[in-house]
């Protein structure tokens, strides 16, 4: 078992202090995989920052909670990925997507197919998808700052998908229901 600590307001590094109070006047609580991240506050500043830039991205709330979900799917990640299918359903996308997305599978909704399937791609094809992946993606309404946009998320979850592998992140209790079983995700 890994031995990061779950740091509190109290135990956290000076500078990580600040963004765990924000965090817990926001949510209510510190969620583990920042409790964890506070271990390196450098980390966690550019996690928050990042997160923070991703939310003023063109894309919808359910669209951002869509490409959050599906890269954490890729990246196996037991932890962000009941965090987001939470967000997910909070943010409206509905049961049968959020269901695909989980198994690996297409959505219905052609729109947000084209969505998911190209941060796969993008995810899958460490950034070399080919020519007719980014025009499905664009003929699908989407833009080329859109498809960058794509690869601020996925580095916003490389961040903190590779915290939860290494750290082993315990899940925080509303994420419980949704745990997501890693290593099942259809190929």
């Amino acid at each position: 078992m890994a031995d990061f600590p779950l740091h509190t307001r109290a135990t956290a590094p000076f500078d990580s202090k600040p963004i765990l109070e924000r965090a817990g006047q926001s949510i209510g609580y510190i969620p583990a995989l920042l409790a964890q991240m506070a271990e390196a506050p450098a980390l966690l500043e550019g996690y928050a920052t990042l997160a923070a830039i991703f939310r003023k991205s063109d894309f919808t709330e359910r669209e951002q909670q869509l490409i959050l979900l599906a890269v954490s799917v890729e990246h196996d990640s037991h932890y962000c990925t009941p965090a987001h299918t939470e967000r997910a359903r909070a943010a409206e996308l509905d049961e049968d997507a959020i269901a695909a997305i989980r198994a690996g599978r297409p959505i219905a909704d052609g729109r947000l197919e084209a969505l998911r399937a190209f941060a796969v791609k993008m995810v899958r094809a460490r950034g070399f998808v080919a020519d007719a992946d980014l025009v499905a993606f664009m003929a699908a309404g989407f833009t080329r700052a859109n498809a960058l946009e794509i690869i601020l998320a996925i580095g916003l979850k490389t961040l903190s998908n590779y915290v939860n592998h290494i750290a082993e992140t315990p899940l925080d209790p509303p994420l419980i229901a949704d745990a997501f079983a890693v290593g099942r995700r259809v190929a």
